[in-house]
């Protein structure tokens, strides 16, 4: 039994030190270029460099997008950004254009070569093309069944590895190779400027009945017919161990550290409950589902895992996530007297309930029994988001620490 990495994305430096602490095996992260998402805040140089050194003093492995699909003016840029990471080190490069690989492969030979799945990886014969040109690891497509990956690995070098993506959001076009960003806005999404018209409103118009805008479902709102609920896999660890894949990706290098920590955290305990014991595992699936729940999404599917999606896969009335946490900070750090040192992310006041997310696993209520500022001011309410403040909870944090509010249920 292969034991499975779980690879979890990270935005930023602060969500990198998140995602290594809540139980990330490797993180993956993208520069200020070459990677696709480019309204991501993405890492410089510098903060790739500590939050390599972070990660490697924790045993957990970096590895870094170069994905785009190249034009003949970014070559020479691609070529001096491998110079630059070959200084860096990080654990992998995720590459999808072919000159891009070989050029990285001529570079920076040490870094492990990863293909994105932005390269339409659906068959085992690709596997083999890359395997042989040097790649580490092969992203599969999110097109793939479970039984299409297990024939996959039956038929590739046992050395070479297979990622999968396992939870996050569903790109509704073949493999992201979407055309609606490019078109409508000038944006193209191989590009990494994406800006999501899947989760736009739509009507149907009849090429002869111009101005007459026709819902395609029964709401007068119109209609989501692009908006594919969210992968979630938590439930299905077994069938993804069995089929022999080697990493468990998560979606999301656009997300909060909220959203990270708690994704991470969930997927960690499930594998190491799985591998130590199914029972154990089928004994907690409760408290999978609670926790991966408590993450903002929009409903849940098992993609194409199981057989071609079909209609229960698409959303059909709303394009807003479900939200039922509140981020409102990480713990930097602890004074004398207890309190704990927070950048404010969302407003909240002295005398509400929050909850303290801990990485083992807890989640600790408890009551805000005051703020302060960095002067030692007293304060009812934290409202300027970044703030830095000090806040007693009653209980002593710990660094990284996640404070979140859980938010009431939406009336329906």
């Amino acid at each position: 039994m292969r034991k499975p990495e779980l690879l979890v994305p990270a935005s930023s430096l602060e969500v990198l030190k998140v995602a290594v602490v809540f139980g990330a095996d490797a993180v993956y992260i993208g520069g200020e270029a070459f990677g696709l998402r480019a309204k991501a805040k993405n890492f410089t140089l510098e903060d790739m460099k500590e939050g390599i050194a972070f990660a490697h003093e924790r045993g957990v492995k970096v590895y870094v997008t170069a994905n785009i699909l190249a034009h003949n003016e970014d070559l020479s840029g691609v070529e001096e950004y491998f110079r630059q990471l070959k200084d860096i080190r990080p654990d992998g490069l995720i590459i999808a254009d072919p000159a891009v690989f070989m050029a990285a492969k001529e570079i920076c030979p040490e870094i492990e070569r990863h293909i994105s799945t932005q390269a339409n990886n659906t068959n085992y014969g690709t596997y083999r093309f890359w395997y042989d040109l040097g790649a580490k690891r092969v992203v599969s497509a999110r097109e793939l069944s479970l039984e299409e990956i297990r024939e996959i690995r039956s038929r590739i070098p046992d050395d070479m590895e297979i990622e999968t993506f396992v939870h996050g959001a569903m790109c509704i076009s073949y493999s992201g190779r979407c055309l609606l960003s490019s078109y409508f806005t000038g944006r193209d999404a191989n590009q990494g400027a994406c800006t999501h018209p899947c989760r736009w409103k739509y009507y149907v118009m009849e090429e002869k009945r111009p101005g007459e805008y026709l819902p395609v479902y029964e709401n007068e709102r119109g209609t989501y017919i692009f908006n594919s609920k969210d992968l979630c896999m938590i439930e299905h660890i077994p069938d993804l161990v069995e089929a022999g894949i080697d990493s468990f990706k998560i979606e999301g290098r656009m997300k909060t550290a909220l959203y990270v920590a708690t994704v991470a955290r969930t997927y960690r305990k499930a594998i190491d409950d799985y591998l130590k014991d199914p029972d154990v595992y089928e004994k907690n699936m409760d408290w999978y589902r609670s926790q991966i729940g408590s993450c903002t999404y929009r409903q849940f599917t098992t993609g194409f895992f199981y057989g071609k999606p079909d209609e229960n896969t698409q959303i059909y009335d709303s394009n807003t996530y479900i939200k039922e946490y509140t981020f409102l900070g990480i713990a930097e750090d602890t004074d004398p007297a207890g309190r704990c040192h927070i950048y404010q992310k969302n407003k909240f006041s002295v005398g509400e309930e929050i909850e303290v997310m801990k990485p083992d696993g807890r989640n600790i209520r408890t009551k805000v029994r005051g703020i302060y500022d960095e002067e030692g001011n007293a304060m009812e309410s934290a409202p300027h988001p970044q703030q830095s403040l000090w806040v007693d909870l009653g209980i002593l944090t710990e660094r990284f620490d996640i404070l979140r509010r859980e938010e009431a249920a939406p009336q329906l």
